[in-house]
């Protein structure tokens, strides 16, 4: 029965991985696909404005990569009870964006501990209860929640590393600085080589860049790729591998030289916005209108000598 057990653990894990890599063409979002045995990715509706999930199953429990808005939690929330009987312990915030952060009140009512990085309290602290106010005007699934602010994770995590190991499984949670926002954290299975990036690492136009270090951002995803990678889950767009890795990196750091070569000429921001053409290697994570505000961030954090998430207007 063991070296039954075993062949068809392997044959679910090849089908899982030859499932797991795919075109833009099969998206499918809100539905969940195996990554390896005990690791599920769950796609966002970025039409709903939701984030992606991971669904880390452990000896007793399971643990939940990102919090998403209200309406992407309950979609998560039936998906792990679908696919297993454990509870959900711990919900783990990468950073503190709304889509990523909002649902954490409904994790714990569920029972889960909602974790992050100190730097996402610290942010919460910045840009609440504004944000969340202004969210509920436009969406009616934080208005419903009829609360004056997001609930902020219930544990903080002071070190850069943080682990949880209960004999079946190895998580780590890894923070390597500031990039797309100051508390950004990654959660690294180095047994199944997986790493959950959040919005360090996306897999197409979605770089939001307003709370970001753009210069510290390739610093980052540097450490990120000096771990033992095979499949790369982001935060926003399609599962991958280790080129969503290098592919964001190209992207960051051809647009600051970009931006810091034009300054140099003297050119202005218009100008900077309506001439800047990245390589055809980064053209996947170029969105035109996009681009203008990540070249006028850029602009903003060169000029001003500061993280443009340190900039106020």
């Amino acid at each position: 029965m063991s070296r039954l057990r075993a062949f068809l653990l392997l044959i679910f894990a090849t089908l899982g991985g030859l499932a797991f890599f795919v075109s833009s063409s099969q998206a499918n979002p809100e539905t969940v696909r195996i990554v390896v045995p005990g690791v599920w990715f769950r796609e966002g509706d970025l039409q709903q404005g939701h984030s992606n999930n991971v669904i880390i199953e452990m000896k007793d429990y399971l643990v939940v990569v990102d919090a998403n808005y209200p309406s992407g939690a309950r979609g998560a929330m039936a998906d792990a009870r679908r696919i297993s009987s454990k509870p959900v312990k711990y919900v783990f915030d990468t950073h503190h964006h709304g889509d990523h952060l909002y649902g954490n009140v409904l994790w714990t009512q569920a029972g889960a501990t909602t974790l992050a990085f100190k730097g996402v309290g610290e942010e919460l602290k910045r840009f609440e209860p504004g944000r969340w106010q202004e969210a509920a005007k436009q969406r009616q699934d934080v208005a419903d929640l009829h609360l004056d602010a997001p609930e902020p994770p219930k544990q903080d995590i002071n070190e850069d590393l943080f682990i949880l190991n209960d004999g079946s499984r190895k998580i780590e949670f890894r923070h390597f600085g500031w990039a797309h926002t100051r508390g950004d954290g990654f959660v690294y299975l180095p047994k199944e080589q997986v790493l959950c990036t959040g919005d360090a690492a996306v897999n197409g136009p979605y770089n939001n860049v307003n709370d970001a270090y753009i210069e510290n951002w390739p610093t980052v995803l540097h450490a990120a790729e000096k771990l033992k990678v095979k499949y790369v889950l982001p935060g926003h767009g399609l599962p991958g591998g280790r080129d969503l890795l290098t592919g964001q990196d190209q992207f960051m750091t051809e647009l600051l030289k970009a931006v810091k070569d034009g300054i140099s000429q003297g050119k202005k921001v218009e100008d900077l916005q309506s001439s800047i053409q990245l390589s055809a290697a980064v053209t996947a994570w170029v969105g035109e209108a996009l681009l203008k505000q990540q070249i006028k961030a850029a602009y903003d954090e060169i000029t001003q000598h500061k993280p443009r998430g340190e900039i106020t207007n």
